[in-house]
């Protein structure tokens, strides 16, 4: 079988059968069209564990980050998997050795930090009450970046202040956001999406100044440019928001187990890594 085809064959399978996210999809497909292009073997019946190896030097030798190299290996191992279990291949791709990550804990934001984010956008422009919405809900329910730009219309009950997301896996949960994450939701929605929209037709609650779907890729230009103009001096990105959530509620009282169901960890263990940060 050749390349192209079994890569197709794998994305369908990760779509229909395991139900990934887009974003997911999308980074499976890049990071397998850059192992292809490494190996230089269009027919996946000549794959081996040999060019998983060379794949991983060649990451190495590009110096690509531990994490990176991590991210691009795991959508190797998947495609393998998926292979071996269609009986394509046959070989263990758990016998590879992967580097190891650093333990490190996430890196948080102070409340005052918080609040210089939240007070930075323009409330007098369209955009400016959208970025303000967007940060209020990221910081009051700790989504991820890929669940907050996937939220629709449909997903939100500002009457009862909370929100429907789709987590990893497509797993549904009902998380809550506070009234200033309804009120500014509900003036963006009621007074200003409208008229961003620009001929563009999309359920999704979020759009871009060209009226279509916020991406990823626009929502760190947003939250890097108003902590450059705010001068917060971290490298922040639109994780550290829910890692300040979560530890923020700690810090007030919050229980391990109630942040876990908020954040959709599936394990307590991945939850527990921020006792170690407010300790």
């Amino acid at each position: 079988m050749e390349f192209e085809d079994a890569l197709e064959c794998f994305l369908t399978y990760c779509v229909v059968e395991k139900g990934l996210l887009k974003q997911t999809i999308s980074c499976y497909k890049e990071d397998l069209i850059c192992f292809n292009k490494i190996n230089k073997k269009n027919i996946v019946e000549e794959l081996s564990l040999n060019d998983v190896e060379k794949y991983i030097i060649y990451l190495n030798n590009q110096g690509k980050a531990i994490s990176t190299i991590l991210r691009m290996v795991s959508s190797v191992k998947s495609f393998y998997l998926y292979l071996v279990h269609e009986k394509i291949i046959n070989c263990d791709i758990n016998q590879i050795d992967l580097p190891k990550k650093p333990s490190h804990l996430p890196t948080v934001l102070s409340f005052e930090e918080i609040d210089l984010l939240l007070e930075q956008p323009d409330l007098t422009k369209p955009n400016g009450i959208r970025d303000r919405a967007m940060l209020e809900v990221m910081y009051a329910s700790g989504l991820r970046v890929s669940e907050l730009i996937n939220l629709e219309l449909s997903d939100i009950d500002l009457n009862n202040n909370y929100v429907r997301c789709f987590g990893k896996g497509s797993k549904e949960r009902i998380v809550p956001v506070g009234e200033y994450s309804s009120k500014y939701l509900s003036i963006y929605i009621n007074e200003y999406r409208d008229s961003m929209k620009k001929g563009y037709y999309t359920e999704k609650i979020f759009l871009n100044n060209h009226g279509k779907e916020m991406t990823r890729q626009g929502f760190f230009k947003i939250i890097k440019k108003i902590a450059k103009d705010k001068d917060i001096n971290k490298n922040i990105t639109p994780h550290m928001l829910r890692h300040s959530f979560a530890t923020h509620l700690l810090n007030n009282g919050a229980d391990l187990r109630t942040i876990q169901e908020m954040l959709g960890h599936s394990s307590i263990s991945t939850t527990q890594i921020y006792t170690n940060v407010t300790n």
